[in-house]
Formats: C-alpha cells, sequence, structure tokens
C-alpha cells in the first residue's frame, strides 16, 4: 500500500511481461489509489515455476496465474500478509499443490491470517527454482513480517512493499515501525543490487539513488513533526497531521495520521517526544 504524501505515481503497465530469462510479472487487476496499476504477481523459472505474491482473490488472475506457468507451480511465495498481496497464495496452493513459503501473519488489522505458511522464511534462507536461487531478506517496517527475495543471478531485489514505484509506503503501526523500516531500507541498500523489483509499479534500475530518495524523505518528514511538535505542545496525532501533511489534500489525512504516529513513536523511541494521554509534547 502507498503513502498519500506525495505527488508521484507509478504510469499504466502491461499486464503481462517478460522482465528477463524465467522472470514474468503478471499485474493484478486491482488498480487502486493505494496499489496503483495493481499488485505484481512475479513466476519465476521455466521448468518448474515459484509464484511471488498471487496478490487478493481474484479468481481471473488465479486462473491466469496456471495459464501461463507452461510448467508446474511447485512453490508460492509472499512478501508479506497484507491483503493485496497474499490471500490467493493458499488458494493457488490447493489448486497446484504448491509448497506455501513466507512468514506467518502478525496480530493486528489488515493480515491475511488465511496464509499459513509450510515453511517459513528465515533472513539468509534460499530457495532453489528451475536452478536459480532466490535468497531471504528479512525487511521488517512496512510489515512486521516482510521479506525481499533476492534473484541471485540478475541481481535483482524483488521487494513487496518495502520499496515501491513512484511512491512511498504506507507504515502504520503496532505492527508498522518506522524505526526498523529505515534500518530495513539501509540493510537492503548495503547489496548494492543491479535492480529493484517492486510490488507495485516497473523495475527500478536505480536502486541506491531511490533508496537515499526514501529514508531523506522520511527523515525530512521527521524534521517536520519535530518543528509541528515543538511550535504546538499537547496536541493529538489528529491535530498534528494538518501542521506536518498540509502539503495532501484533506481526504487523504486519515493515511497521513497513521504514518504521522509511526514517525511519533520513532521518535519517542528515540527518546525525543514523549505522549501522555495522548497528547505530544518534544523532549528536548
Amino acid at each position: 500500500m502507498s503513502e498519500p504524501d506525495t505527488s508521484r505515481r507509478p504510469s499504466r503497465m502491461p499486464v503481462l511481461s517478460e522482465l528477463a530469462p524465467g522472470v514474468r510479472r503478471l499485474v493484478a487487476p486491482n488498480p487502486s489509489m493505494m496499489t496503483g496499476p495493481g499488485t505484481n504477481t512475479y513466476l519465476f523459472g521455466s521448468n518448474e515455476v515459484a509464484v511471488l505474491d498471487p496478490g487478493p482473490v481474484i479468481k481471473s488472475h488465479i486462473e491466469r496465474i496456471q495459464e501461463i506457468a507452461g510448467a508446474p507451480i511447485r512453490w508460492v511465495l509472499v512478501t508479506h500478509t497484507h491483503p493485496d498481496h497474499s490471500p490467493a497464495a493458499a488458494e493457488l496452493a490447493r489448486a497446484t499443490g504448491a509448497e506455501l513459503l513466507g512468514r506467518p501473519a502478525p496480530e493486528g488489522r489488515n493480515q491475511d491470517k488465511t496464509f499459513v505458511p509450510d515453511r517459513s522464511l528465515e533472513d539468509g534462507d534460499r530457495v532453489l527454482v528451475d536452478g536459480v536461487e532466490l535468497e531471504v531478506i528479512h525487511t521488517p517496517g512496512h510489515a512486521s513480517n516482510h521479506i525481499c527475495f533476492r534473484q541471485t543471478e540478475l541481481d535483482w531485489i524483488f521487494t513487496g512493499d518495502h520499496v515501491i514505484d513512484g511512491s512511498t509506503v504506507v507504515i502504520d503501526p503496532p505492527d508498522g515501525n518506522m524505526k526498523h523500516y529505515l534500518e530495513s531500507l539501509a540493510h537492503l541498500r548495503r547489496f548494492q543490487c543491479a535492480a529493484l523489483a517492486p510490488g507495485h509499479g516497473e523495475i527500478i534500475k536505480n536502486p541506491d539513488r531511490v533508496i537515499d530518495w526514501i529514508i531523506a524523505h522520511r527523515l525530512e518528514r521527521e524534521a517536520k513533526v519535530i518543528v509541528a511538535v515543538r511550535a504546538n505542545p499537547k496536541l493529538t496525532t489528529a491535530e498534528l497531521v494538518p501542521h506536518v501533511y498540509a502539503d495532501v489534500d484533506k481526504k487523504l489525512y486519515g493515511w497521513a495520521e497513521r504514518s504521522l504516529l509511526a514517525h511519533l513513536i520513532k521518535l519517542a523511541d528515540d527518546g525525543a517526544a514523549s505522549c501522555v494521554d495522548g497528547q505530544w509534547v518534544e523532549i528536548p
């Protein structure tokens, strides 16, 4: 899900694309303000196939995945259990006999409890698909169970919602965590990969620049939060939103408040802010 605090938006995309030998992308028919053109479902392999992020339960999309696979689907992989990424996984696995791989859904709202992996993936694990390795990278922040997959032959990282094309992503507490998100971005940057293949939008061919932009954008927003709390002590998050997100349409203030809360929780963890009875103050 993308965050409504930027005007950057991904453009229209072809529904089916062959991105590289053994790597195809099928865009799910779930376009929206929060998903851009739709959720990117990736298919790896030619003689045996792994499917990454089959998206929401849309019958036509699930059927299309099986139609284009062209070989047995052995694995269904999930980056995280938000409703635009994982609900179709269990149904696709039942239809194909594939192994479900990912991390279990955490507690809280907007989590797909139908996703119960046959094997829970840990940072550094590797899945061998048709002779090519997919390396697991645990990237908590957008979701505590979020993982990315590095296709080692191409040196591409498939990022789910950790990094997307054309926008930033929602960090929605309590499962979303801004401090963990920034740490995970720094961790991802250390891979110095050739490209990022996001869960929404087009391939990102300048990974370091984009990751640096996201980190700078988040820290710039954090600085606005500090200024707003200093100038307007003892306000609630809802009352602080207009001071921090003056550049955002008021219709989107609900989502903006979630990201604002994530920033405030990080500032509290850093010892720079405090909340009493729902009202926030700066700690000098």
